[in-house]
Parts: C-alpha cells; sequence; structure tokens
C-alpha cells in the first residue's frame, strides 16, 4: 500500500496546506522507497522488463504534476481544487485496493506460477502514464493503484515479483513527481525532515505489528480509512462520514466473510467435480 494515500490526507488534517504536504509528501517518499526497491533490487524480485515499460509512461506524466497543479490557481482556489482531486483519487485507490484484496483471496494473484509472462507494452504503459499522472498530481497511487493493474493485466506474476516491480518502478516515478513540485512549490524542511525522520522507525514497527495483526484486518482497515477520508477531504457533512464509518465497521466484516464461504464453496465444488472426472 502506498504511503501516500495515509500521509498526505494526515498532513492535511494536521494542518499543511494541501500543495505543501503533496510536495514534501513525495520527496519523503522518494527516499523511502529508494530503500525498499534497493532491497528488492538485490533479491532479483522486480520483473525489468515491466518496470522499463511503466517508467515510459509514468515519469513523463509525472513531470508534469506540479505544473497541472498550478493551473489549479492561486492560494485557496488552488488549494480547494487540489483538496477535491485529492479526495477523489482516495476514493480510487479504496476501490482499487478492495480489488486487490478480493483478487487475492481468489487465487488471482499468482494463480498461473510458472507460466511465463508475456509483456503487453502498450496497457502497461498506459497503466504508468495514469498512475504517473495521479501521483504527480496528489502523491497518491504508486502503491496502490498501479499494483491492482498489475495483478489484472499479469496473473501470473507471483505476488513477491508483483511487490517488487511496483516498488522498483515507484522510485523513477515519484522521484519525477518529487522533481516537478519542488520547482514547483518548493520544500518545507519544518515537514520534510520529520517525515524522513519519522518514516524509518514507523517503517519497522509497521513491519512487526503487521505479523501481530490478522492481514485480513489490516487490509479491511485501509480501505475504510481510505474511504472514510477521501469523503472527508471531499467536504461531506462529519455526521454522514460518522454514519458511513460505522456501518463499514459493521458491514464489512460480515461482507467479507460472506464472499469468503462462497468462494470456498465453489473452490470445493470444482475439486470434487475434477476427482470425480479423475476417477
Amino acid at each position: 500500500m502506498g504511503g501516500g494515500a495515509l500521509m498526505t490526507p494526515a498532513l492535511i488534517f494536521l494542518g499543511v496546506p494541501p500543495t505543501t504536504a503533496v510536495a514534501n509528501d513525495l520527496v519523503a517518499a522518494a527516499v523511502n522507497k529508494s530503500v525498499g526497491a534497493g532491497v528488492h533490487w538485490r533479491t532479483g524480485s522486480p520483473d525489468l522488463r515491466l518496470v522499463k515499460f511503466l517508467v515510459i509512461g509514468s515519469v513523463p506524466t509525472a513531470l508534469m504534476g506540479g505544473w497541472i497543479v498550478g493551473l489549479l490557481g492561486e492560494d485557496e482556489a488552488q488549494q480547494s481544487g487540489l483538496k477535491l482531486i485529492i479526495g477523489i483519487t482516495l476514493l480510487i485507490a479504496a476501490i482499487s485496493y478492495g480489488t486487490r484484496i478480493y483478487l487475492d483471496m481468489t487465487g488471482h494473484i499468482g494463480r498461473r506460477l510458472g507460466a511465463e509472462t508475456v509483456i503487453r507494452p502498450l496497457p502497461t504503459i498506459a497503466v504508468g502514464a495514469f498512475g504517473g499522472l495521479l501521483v504527480g498530481i496528489t502523491s497518491v497511487g504508486s502503491g496502490s493503484l498501479i499494483m491492482v493493474a498489475l495483478v489484472l493485466l499479469y496473473p501470473t506474476l507471483s505476488a513477491r515479483k508483483l511487490v517488487g516491480t511496483d516498488l522498483v518502478q515507484a522510485v523513477p516515478l515519484v522521484l519525477a513527481a518529487a522533481i516537478s513540485h519542488v520547482i514547483a512549490q518548493g520544500i518545507d524542511w519544518s515537514v520534510l525532515i520529520p517525515l524522513i525522520i519519522g518514516g524509518t522507525p514507523g517503517t519497522y514497527l509497521g513491519a512487526k505489528l503487521a505479523r501481530r495483526v490478522a492481514p485480513s484486518v489490516l487490509r479491511g482497515g485501509i480501505v475504510i480509512v481510505l474511504s472514510l477520508t477521501g469523503l472527508t477531504m471531499l467536504k461531506v457533512p462529519p455526521v454522514v462520514v460518522g454514519i458511513l464509518g460505522c456501518a463499514a465497521v459493521i458491514l464489512c466484516p460480515l461482507v467479507w466473510a460472506l464472499l469468503k464461504q462462497r468462494h470456498e464453496r465453489r473452490a470445493r465444488s470444482a475439486l470434487e467435480t475434477e476427482h470425480s472426472y479423475t476417477i
């Protein structure tokens, strides 16, 4: 899950102007993602063919991010317009992440392991271009939207290769977006330095805690948080957001359990049918 989807809204809620939040989060993400990408690079997990086509699409559109934000207007109009775009992007990210969870549950990720991955250049470049545009404007999307697109385009990739490919392609993408925003907006060191300092121990602590929390609970919580944050950014009344949040906390586990039971029944039925044919 990309950190921008959580960090940028958090900075805005703390009173940081949206343009400043996006610019500084991108710079911090460039540092943090470089570390993670380096680890995956050494283990050979990224598919560099995919990385190449994603970067061809993403870097040019990411470089346009700072310029596009400047077109939103000056001062208050610019900040309001950017908050609106971030809110919409967060809802898209929530839907995308929910889709990824469902695909993971149904076995679509790496469902044909061992099969050769046939690269599709044009769709991959298009995914990179769309993801680069969203990241360049909002800092959101490098880890959520692009990952889901890769799952749909390349179901033969293992989860390990998906994560490695996504992390490595995100480095030039985020760097391009960061350069664009630094040129257009500058850097607020009072925001950037705490982000980088807190990012390293936060990543370590998160990795430790993730082992103690059920993946379904963690992922479902992320979807709910992204959805409610997106609605808040779109200026939905707090009472409505609160009601929707309570409903989501109650209903999401029930819906998830029903979907999981349905999938398990289908899997058992398919297995029994296959077994009957072999007898």
